[in-house]
């Protein structure tokens, strides 16, 4: 197992690996960039692919929260579509409306056009932006790298747009399963060679991220979503602390727990004690404060977040949201969340 030995504060790598640590470790999902003023004035200069593309620009973005908030991870600014689009599909991302595929994969013809790429070519600017990002950062804290699970891929591939239901995907997977399946192995190829790319360029831990999880059934997830994942966490699991977070597919928590990953992350829709009793005692939990939640008023936040860290216990948890920071919660509130988890004592 790599493991940075420069690392001055290991607090999450200590975590993953159930090592006892001084204090619970604490980052936030999608963290790097949307609520930060910083971020925005970035945002009013460059395109969405741009900041991903240009290495200076994603170092900038990732190391914000670091500076600013205080937290004990960096996770690289980049998207989960940078890999659709390296497989040859067009992916524009249009500001206040989310992802758009303006030729998505409805057909045998249409998967033609798809291809399991050579990652060192085609998303080569990731493992430069996370080189300048180690360097950078130079072991202040650990760096996370992270791609989308095969089964949320395909939903962005078939159905060329974000949805709540993301039906058209979940029909083509039904009616086409064969050519489903073909999708979903090209798409697990493609993410094993790209996260052992980001190891290989310095992440220090990797998160497997499958936001539509939740809108399978527990047979259905397995089929379309963990047989996949499961590939991938064989793959990089001795090579690097590994997360699967899977929002709302918490009835497969202890299948995630096998796949030998060394973290879970759960949403706020699981209370911590069942999620702990359903995981078992060998994986460490991640999350799982409601986004929304931020925008209380700061002792709210404080007291939320301490009731949280009680549920948790001592050990085996990473303090993070059950899902992405929203867009306007204030900094100050951000700051609090943190805070509180780095004054807590057990």
């Amino acid at each position: 197992m790599k493991r940075d030995t420069n690392l001055k504060n290991d607090l999450v790598v200590k975590t993953l690996l159930g090592e006892p640590t001084e204090r619970t470790p604490v980052w936030m999902m999608r963290q790097a960039g949307r609520d930060l003023p910083e971020y925005i004035k970035l945002r009013e200069k460059y395109s969405f692919f741009e900041r991903c593309q240009n290495p200076e620009l994603a170092c900038e973005i990732t190391l914000q929260p670091v500076d600013i908030v205080g937290v004990d991870a960096a996770i690289l600014f980049s998207d989960i579509l940078v890999v659709p689009q390296a497989m040859g599909l067009e992916v524009q991302l249009i500001e206040k409306q989310g992802p758009v595929l303006p030729e998505p994969i409805k057909t045998q013809d249409d998967l033609k056009r798809v291809r399991v790429p050579d990652v060192n070519d085609t998303l080569h600017y990731v493992f430069d932006a996370i080189k300048l990002i180690k360097q950078e950062l130079n072991g202040r804290v650990p760096l996370i790298g992270f791609a989308g699970a095969p089964w949320t891929l395909l939903c962005y591939m078939v159905q060329g747009r974000g949805s709540k239901t993301f039906d058209e995907a979940k029909a083509f997977c039904y009616q086409q399963p064969d050519l489903a399946h073909q999708l979903l192995q090209m798409t697990t190829n493609t993410t094993i060679a790209y996260l052992k790319g980001q190891v290989a360029a310095g992440a220090d831990v990797v998160q497997i991220f499958d936001s539509w999880g939740g809108l399978l059934s527990k047979k259905d997830f397995e089929e379309f979503s963990l047989q996949y994942i499961r590939q991938i966490a064989a793959a990089l699991k001795d090579e690097v602390p590994t997360i699967i977070f899977a929002k709302g597919a918490w009835s497969s928590l202890p299948e995630m727990a096998a796949t030998g990953a060394h973290g879970l992350g759960i949403d706020w829709c699981i209370e911590p004690q069942v999620a702990r009793q359903i995981a078992g005692p060998m994986v460490t939990l991640q999350g799982n404060f409601d986004p929304a939640k931020l925008l209380s008023p700061i002792p709210v936040i404080k007291k939320e977040v301490t009731e949280m860290l009680r549920a948790f216990g001592k050990g085996r948890h990473i303090a993070n949201l059950g899902h992405g920071i929203l867009p306007n919660v204030p900094v100050d509130h951000a700051r609090a969340f943190v805070d509180t988890v780095k004054e807590f004592a057990h």
